[in-house]
């Protein structure tokens, strides 16, 4: 019985021919994520354990990025507290404010995640490069700091759900509307500690931005990581950083997988995640009548230029609603100042948008636009909780950015076609 691709790259990770759903491995990491949030924790556990240097200062990443620029002493501290271990242990991939970015749009970037790869992070959104065929998932500050120390963790091997998408996509619809209606399909336990799997022609027509959107949701049906087989888009994308040496993995003919979903595409509709869960999607039209406080565009789910460029399609140069306050967060520096030199910046801001610089913020209810008391969103971000985003009182719907440029300007939830 052949392998999938999880189970392939774990074999090659932890030297063994093969390896398959339910084992336990102990598996060396390419690449360790942390955030100015997680790392202070892990740097007390470090110690902790008598910990004096990491495994391998260069297989580190630090990113500022969820309480950034810090928004109270507190979340200077944690800064701090990171920046302090960065010089301690020589890590050179350290992302200051004003060279850092949202960490999961940052990293692939910067060329630190490649297909193959294992990656871990202490944010449960690390699943997004499996977009380039990596096998990514968040872990705990705890797990982190044993990375850190070891250069490799303990894992148990997922079980695969192979994900067959087919179908061309109507105008407008994107990764996000895919990946929320998927979600809507499994649930958010229905995907539990699994490897979903992405397959189909539809997939294969993806971008590398939508990639990176459909696996960033993963975690959204309870998924350990979500995988795009590695081709030609993957390669193009990665051309770019000459000297980085890696191999793609691919599933097998004959892999095992739990089970296959096939889902045909080609009449859905822009969705729209409703509170308080990724899960409850509907079509847009089947809420029109939702009126807007604040739309967010941005975050590691739809944070790239793409995104933007569709947002602002969107709007075809109208003004956003008086009643509605539009917020912008370009993801890294480079993508701010590509918004800046095509002239997109200025047209979001002539608009009446807000500039925000690259931060996480509001899509934890932490910073840069938390929702008061019973306001209403509508966010291009991953997660739509209670009480997550602002105010417990806040209601925030989940979309893609065609919507969101849309809503923006009718200040109530709307399908581009309406503008």
């Amino acid at each position: 019985m052949g392998q999938t691709i999880s189970e392939k790259i774990f074999a090659r990770h932890c030297g063994k021919a093969k390896v398959a759903a339910g084992d336990l491995v102990f598996a060396k990491v390419d690449m360790v994520l942390g955030t100015d949030v997680t790392v202070p924790l892990s740097v007390e556990v470090f110690r902790r354990m008598g910990a004096e240097r990491v495994f391998d200062a260069d297989k580190i990443a630090l990113v500022n990025d969820h309480f950034i620029p810090a928004k109270d002493l507190k979340a200077a501290e944690l800064s701090q507290t990171m920046r302090k271990f960065a010089v301690q242990m020589g890590i050179a991939n350290y992302f200051e404010v004003g060279r850092s970015g949202i960490c999961h749009v940052l990293l692939p970037e910067q060329g630190l995640v490649k297909p193959g790869d294992i990656v871990v992070g202490a944010d449960s959104h690390t699943c997004t490069y499996g977009g380039l065929g990596a096998f990514a998932t968040g872990i705990g500050s705890t797990d982190m700091a044993a990375a850190w120390a070891l250069g490799e963790l303990w894992f148990r091997i997922p079980d695969t759900i192979k994900i067959q998408v087919e179908g061309k996509l109507q105008r407008w619809v994107s990764g996000k509307d895919v990946a929320l209606y998927v979600i809507s399909q499994l649930g958010v336990e229905g995907a539990l500690y699994k490897t979903l799997e992405f397959h189909g022609d539809t997939i294969s027509h993806f971008s590398i931005d939508d990639r990176f959107t459909l696996c960033n949701m993963a975690i959204e049906a309870g998924g350990k990581t979500g995988i795009v087989p590695p081709d030609d888009t993957t390669q193009q994308f990665m051309a770019q950083f000459h000297s980085l040496k890696y191999e793609n993995v691919l599933p097998d003919p004959d892999a095992k997988y739990e089970k296959t979903l096939t889902f045909d595409v080609s009449m859905l509709q822009l969705q729209v995640a409703k509170p308080y869960l990724p899960s409850n999607s509907v079509e847009v039209q089947n809420l029109s009548d939702v009126k807007l406080d604040q739309v967010v565009l941005g975050s590691c789910t739809n944070g790239r230029m793409s995104d933007y460029r569709t947002a602002a399609a969107a709007m075809r140069g109208k003004q956003v609603h008086p009643d509605t306050r539009l917020i912008v967060i370009p993801s890294t520096p480079k993508i701010m100042l590509e918004m800046l030199e095509t002239g997109l910046m200025a047209e979001f801001i002539k608009a009446g948008a807000v500039i925000s610089p690259p931060t996480c913020g509001p899509c934890i209810g932490g910073h840069m636009g938390v929702l008061g008391e019973n306001e209403v969103g509508l966010y291009t971000t991953n997660r739509n909780f209670y009480g997550r985003n602002g105010h417990i009182t806040s209601k925030v719907y989940l979309a893609g950015p065609a919507v969101a440029g849309a809503s923006a300007v009718l200040g109530k939830i709307a399908h581009p076609d309406e503008v």
